[in-house]
């Protein structure tokens, strides 16, 4: 219904980010932030420090999540930095929530936990047929989050409190029907418009400044023509990649691994089946589930009686919509297609077999096994790559922590250079002759602790290596400066095809505007083009500002002109010739919902605020401004 949040949806995830997705956990960082600059405090809240540590292991938590959750999101999204603000925003929100459940003596009770681990979807996966917790995997699922069963427990009953903070708020908003109506009428309403523009582009050629006009914006506007500051480095990277380069591996190893492992490496087992499903689910009634099971039971006898016939039985009473049509064939599969009494029943089977009645979720099977497909052995040296591969990354990702212990002690005890390290670990020095202060999401010399190292003072004016930085898992990387530029005004000569194109277009703007508020004082109705119709859900390709312009247009009296700047892309005069109201009951149960929602959101924003300033929060991070959320798109 509202086309707005599709039409963002870049935007609607990082707000996603931000609001809805749960921390239960602040995980700790790696083993080498010790090395790094992770007391630096970022935020305050009710005079407690909140450091730049804290807030990447959030930052790297909830980015994990988010790609585990969504493997197709764009990985830039998450490195961006808004994103990474997005995190410390909400690093923030947990802590003022958490100090006032704390003064209000709010808490979750014991019973108030246990129906919340029971309604847990994730937890209810843990569930054993007889309806026990599978201690073992709900053990793994609170060691993933770094804690043990009671800190996990812990973790969400601290949550639970934390949400009853803005609960009473949020939970507590209403709108009445009469307001509703009033929004969704507003929302909903068109308006039918004439709009004659008068675009800046159209009066380029109109235009010749002066070189006067031009050395007078040149001077005025500094900061515009400024080439940023920049350094000339050199780097060296060691990774995963890195220590595989030095692992040499015996011809032996090589074969005894593959006298172990050839007949996995050559492939997989395949069978192919056909089946016969009768539906019914497991929540299904008793009742339901034995009828289903008879029927499947009289097939069986059918099907057992008459072998060759099964394909045509399937076609005429199997309830799989995907394979009934082809006589319940399902071509070949592997270990880990099926759900697992299927798997087991098909694996078991000889070629030509017929089984017993198969019970799943999904109902009951009647299983033929049509053929089988074992994995051809291949050679050694057809393997010889693939079983190097496997066993580099092996031994790589074993010997990459005495590695990373060496590269972090020898870039800080050998300061000036990076040639001992790299030689050390056979590592390669590169460089980089233009490296600017700006973060460059996906480029390893772009990382934001990175770059905060090698700008730092010590590295600029002492041009030591910097200290060894994490950018991602499995990667340190240590730079030192050769050359550093400071930020400097450009020369006119330079920059003089810049500034005439500024100069043109501003003042092509103003002629624009200038004609188009002599247009609205004539009222020339006669030049006007085709009405459209435009609303605040729908632009129908007129600039926004023209829209909200027509929308806020007292209507009393028709028609209303009125004149609407475009900023630089010129104005436009505006003609409001009639008021369409649309019938909208057919969604007004929705929308009204949505629109208590929306009031809901506002009303617990606006009490966070006051929190906020109860607990005396600040962040000291500057916000990410317009450019860095270009960047994010």
């Amino acid at each position: 219904m509202f086309d707005l949040f599709r039409k963002h949806t870049k935007i609607m995830m990082m707000v996603m980010f931000l609001l809805i997705i749960p921390s239960f956990v602040l995980f700790g960082l790696d083993g080498y932030s010790r090395m790094q600059r992770s007391d630096h405090v970022v935020a305050y809240v009710a005079g407690q420090d909140i450091t730049q540590a804290q807030w990447d292991g959030v930052h790297k938590a909830k980015a994990d999540r988010m790609r585990e959750s969504m493997p197709n999101l764009d990985a830039k999204m998450l490195d961006s930095a808004y994103a990474r603000y997005a995190s410390l925003e909400q690093l923030v929100h947990d802590r003022v929530t958490a100090v006032a459940a704390e003064k209000f003596h709010l808490f979750a009770s014991d019973a108030r936990l246990a129906r919340f681990l029971q309604e847990d979807a994730t937890i209810a996966s843990l569930r054993l047929p007889n309806g026990k917790m599978d201690m073992e995997r709900y053990r793994q699922l609170a060691a993933a989050q770094g804690v043990t069963p009671e800190g996990f427990e812990n973790n969400v009953r601290l949550n639970l409190a934390k949400q009853q903070v803005e609960a009473g708020v949020r939970n507590s908003a209403f709108a009445t029907p009469v307001l509703a109506d009033v929004a969704l009428n507003a929302y909903f309403e068109q308006r039918e418009v004439q709009v004659l523009k008068f675009q800046s582009a159209d009066y380029l050629t109109k235009v010749h400044p002066t070189d006067a006009e031009l050395q007078t914006y040149y001077e005025a506007h500094p900061d515009m023509f400024q080439a940023a500051e920049q350094a000339h480095i050199e780097y060296v990277v060691l990774d995963l990649e890195s220590v595989k380069k030095s692992i040499v591996l015996p011809e032996s190893d090589l074969k005894v691994y593959y006298e172990q492992n050839a007949s996995r490496l050559s492939g997989k087992e395949e069978r192919r089946a056909s089946h016969i499903l009768i539906v019914s689910p497991k929540d299904a009634p008793a009742v339901e589930r034995q009828k289903a099971k008879s029927r499947a039971e009289e097939l069986l006898k059918a099907v057992r009686s008459t072998p060759h016939n099964f394909a045509d039985i399937a076609k005429k009473n199997s309830q799989d919509p995907g394979s009934a049509a082809q006589g319940g064939d399902l071509n070949f599969f592997g270990r880990g297609a099926m759900v697992k009494p299927f798997e087991d029943a098909v694996f078991a089977m000889k070629k030509g077999g017929i089984s017993g009645v198969v019970e799943s979720d999904f109902g009951y099977h009647i299983i033929q096994l049509t053929d089988v497909k074992m994995p051809h052995l291949r050679s050694f040296e057809d393997l010889r790559p693939s079983i190097e591969a496997d066993l580099k990354t092996q031994q790589a990702q074993h010997k990459y922590a005495e590695a990373a212990e060496l590269f972090t002690n020898l870039v800080y005890e050998q300061s000036n250079s990076l040639k001992p390290v790299a030689d050390k670990l056979n590592l390669v020095i590169k460089t980089e002759r233009q490296l600017g202060r700006q973060p460059q999401p996906g480029s390893v010399l772009g990382h934001q602790k990175f770059l905060d190292a090698i700008f730092s003072t010590d590295s600029i004016e002492k041009k030591h290596n910097t200290e060894a930085i994490e950018t991602a898992p499995n990667q340190l990387i240590a730079g030192r400066i050769i050359e550093h530029h400071t930020a400097r005004k450009l020369p006119f000569a330079e920059v003089r095809a810049q500034v005439q194109q500024r100069v043109t277009e501003q003042q092509a703007t103003v002629l624009a505007q200038r004609d188009g508020k002599l247009a609205l004082l004539k009222k020339n109705d006669k030049t006007m083009p085709a009405p459209v119709l435009v609303s605040r859900q729908q632009s129908n390709k007129v600039p926004h500002p023209v829209v909200q312009a027509a929308m806020r247009a007292d209507t009393t009296s028709l028609p209303v002109t009125l004149g609407v700047s475009l900023g630089d892309q010129g104005f436009a005069v505006v003609r409001v010739t009639k008021v369409v109201h649309q019938d909208h009951r057919g969604t007004a149960k929705q929308g009204s919902e949505q629109y208590v929602a929306a009031w809901s959101a506002a009303e617990g924003l606006a009490y966070y605020d006051v929190l906020k300033q109860a607990m005396k929060a600040s962040i000291s991070v500057p916000k990410p401004g317009l450019q860095e959320l270009a960047t994010s798109k």
